[in-house]
C-alpha cells in the first residue's frame, strides 16, 4: 500500500460523519442571504476506499422542523468509509448558507485503479 493510501485510509470517520459542509449560524435571514457562497463551502476531504460502497439505503424523509422562519434543505444519507469498514451517515435537514442555492449531494466515484473516491457535496446557485 502506498503511503498516501495509508494516510487516506487512516482518516477518522468523524470527518466524514460531520458532513461536507457546515451551515453558518447567522442571526437573521438577511445576514445568511448576504453570505458569499464560497465562504460556506469547505475544503474537500479526500477519502479513498478499496471497495464499492454498499447500496444506498432508502430513507424516509421526515417533515422539516417547524416553528421557525428558516428554510431547510434535506441532505440525503450516504455511506462513509472509516478506513476499515463502511458506516451509514443518516440524512439530515440543514440551513442553506445563502438564498437561492441548491445542494448537490456527495457521491462515490470508481477510479481507474478500482478504488472508490468520495466527491464532496456542494452548494451551488440555483438556476431559477
Amino acid at each position: 500500500m502506498s503511503r498516501i493510501h495509508a494516510v487516506l485510509l487512516a482518516l477518522p470517520v468523524l470527518a466524514v460523519a460531520a458532513g461536507p459542509c457546515a451551515a453558518a449560524s447567522l442571526s437573521s435571514p438577511q445576514q445568511r442571504d448576504a453570505l458569499p457562497l464560497q465562504i460556506a463551502q469547505s475544503t474537500p476531504t479526500v477519502i479513498i476506499a478499496p471497495s464499492a460502497p454498499p447500496p444506498v439505503r432508502a430513507e424516509v424523509v421526515p417533515p422539516p422542523p417547524t416553528g421557525e422562519s428558516t428554510t431547510f434543505i434535506w441532505q440525503q444519507g450516504h455511506w462513509a468509509w472509516t478506513g476499515t469498514n463502511w458506516v451509514w451517515v443518516a440524512g439530515q435537514y440543514v440551513t442553506p448558507p445563502a438564498a437561492k442555492v441548491v445542494w448537490d449531494p456527495g457521491h462515490w466515484v470508481q477510479q481507474s485503479d478500482g478504488t472508490w473516491k468520495w466527491v464532496d457535496g456542494q452548494w451551488r446557485a440555483s438556476s431559477g
